[in-house]
C-alpha cells in the first residue's frame, strides 16, 4: 500500500501551520510526507534526487526564498516535481505570478483536509489542480497535447491583446490606460473572454493564455 501513496513535501514558513499540515496529512492512507521546509532555501537542501516527491505544497510569502523563486527552481531542476500553491486569500496578483512561475494550481490554505488530499492526487495525475474559479473545460483544454487554436480563431485582436494584458499584474484600469480605451470597454473584453472559452476568472484566463503559449513561462 506505501507505494501507492502520493509523495509530497510541504513548503511553508508559518510553523505551527506546516506542521498541523504534516500532522492531519500524517493521517491520511493516501498521502506520505517526505520532507517538511521553512522556506526554499530549506527545501533545497532536503530535496533528495533518488526520492523526489510527486508533489510540494507551496507556500507563497516567505523569508529567504519565496514561493515564486522555489517554483521557478523547481521547474528549472526537477520539472517532473508537480507545485501546489497555498495561498491564504483568494487573489489574483500572487495566484498569476505562481501559476507564470510554473506551479500548475492552487488551493486556499482554509481549504478542508478532504479537499487537501484530493487536490494532492489531482495535480499528481494530471499535472493541474484548479478551484471552482475554473471551468471543466479550460482543464481539459490543459491535457491536451496541443493548444486549443479553434478558440484562439473566435478571439479579436484587441481580445488577445487584452488577455496577454490580463496575465501581468496590471489592474483591469491599468490595462485600460495602457490599451487607450475605457474601463468599460476593458470591463467588455473581459466579460466577452469569460463567455466566449467559459472561463469565470482571471485566473483561469491566465491559464489559458499558457496553454495556448500567448505568454511564456
Amino acid at each position: 500500500m506505501e507505494d501507492r501513496k502520493t509523495t509530497i513535501g510541504i513548503v511553508d514558513d508559518h510553523t505551527l501551520f506546516r506542521k498541523g499540515i504534516v500532522s492531519l496529512l500524517s493521517e491520511s492512507d493516501e498521502i506520505a510526507i517526505l520532507f517538511d521546509a521553512a522556506n526554499g532555501h530549506e527545501m533545497q537542501n532536503m530535496l533528495n534526487p533518488d526520492m523526489l516527491p510527486q508533489v510540494i505544497l507551496m507556500d507563497i510569502n516567505m523569508p529567504v526564498m519565496d514561493g515564486y523563486a522555489a517554483t521557478k527552481w523547481i521547474k528549472n531542476n526537477y520539472s517532473e516535481i508537480k507545485v501546489l500553491a497555498l495561498s491564504m486569500y483568494d487573489e489574483d496578483k500572487p495566484i498569476i505570478k505562481m501559476l507564470k512561475s510554473g506551479a500548475g494550481g492552487y488551493l486556499l490554505k482554509e481549504s478542508k483536509t478532504t479537499d487537501l488530499v484530493s487536490a494532492i492526487k489531482t495535480i499528481a495525475a494530471e499535472g493541474y489542480f484548479m478551484n471552482n474559479l475554473v471551468s471543466g473545460k479550460l482543464i481539459k483544454s490543459l491535457q491536451q497535447e496541443s493548444p486549443a487554436k479553434n478558440d484562439l480563431e473566435i478571439l479579436s485582436v484587441n481580445e488577445i491583446i487584452f488577455l496577454k494584458h490580463a496575465c501581468s499584474e496590471m489592474t483591469y484600469k491599468e490595462i485600460a490606460d495602457k490599451m487607450n480605451l475605457s474601463p468599460h470597454t476593458i470591463d467588455n473584453y473581459r466579460e466577452s473572454l469569460f463567455h466566449k472559452l467559459d472561463i469565470k476568472s482571471r485566473t483561469g484566463l491566465v491559464i489559458f493564455a499558457i496553454r495556448n503559449e500567448l505568454i511564456k513561462l
